[in-house]
């Protein structure tokens, strides 16, 4: 069973049938998928989402879908994955999301972020969560940065499941602990 998560603007939810639609438009957005590998088509959409539910299933955390209380019925997804490529930093739990073009801007990334985070720490007691994107991602990382995770450059990565020679393969790691959680923040 998914949690629903409620923040001041925010409903974290289960997936439903009818979100695929909205799921399948974002994902072929050439705004959103600019650094990812490139725009999903409808059954590969269709796919992500379901492997999303079944994350849910076999881990008991994942990522939800996002609805604007009284505004917008679903506008992407936030929430926690594992990171398991090899990497010197896997396994890992992730904190990531993808909105959709038109809900950029309005914090919800960083709100929706913040209650993962909530649920990681609080919930299921995870000693640290990552976050990685695209080193051109600027969005993103200003994201990460007001959640209070924090970047060693030393642990830049390139990321082996993009292409040699991608301009999108150089990543960078953003860390939080579970005690830097637990410090004040605003």
């Amino acid at each position: 069973m998914v949690p629903e998560l409620r923040t001041e603007r925010l409903v974290l939810r289960a997936w439903r049938p009818d979100d695929r639609d909205a799921f399948a438009a974002l994902n072929a957005d050439p705004a959103v998928v600019e650094y990812l590998p490139g725009p999903l088509d409808r059954r590969a959409s269709d796919g992500l989402a379901t492997r999303i539910e079944e994350n849910w299933e076999q881990r008991g955390y994942g990522l939800w879908a996002v609805e604007v209380a009284d505004v917008a019925p679903f506008v992407g997804f936030v929430g926690l994955s594992l990171a398991g490529f090899p990497a010197p930093f896997t396994p890992a739990i992730e904190v990531g999301w993808r909105l959709a073009h038109p809900a950029w801007g309005h914090g919800y990334a960083t709100e929706g972020g913040r209650a993962s985070l909530g649920f990681a720490f609080d919930t299921l007691n995870v000693d640290e969560i990552v976050s990685f994107t695209t080193v051109a991602n600027t969005r993103s990382r200003r994201v990460m940065e007001r959640l209070g995770m924090t970047r060693d450059p030393a642990e830049d990565f390139e990321h082996p499941n993009v292409n040699i020679g991608s301009p999108l393969r150089a990543h960078v790691l953003y860390r939080l602990g579970h005690g830097a959680w637990d410090a004040p923040r605003a």
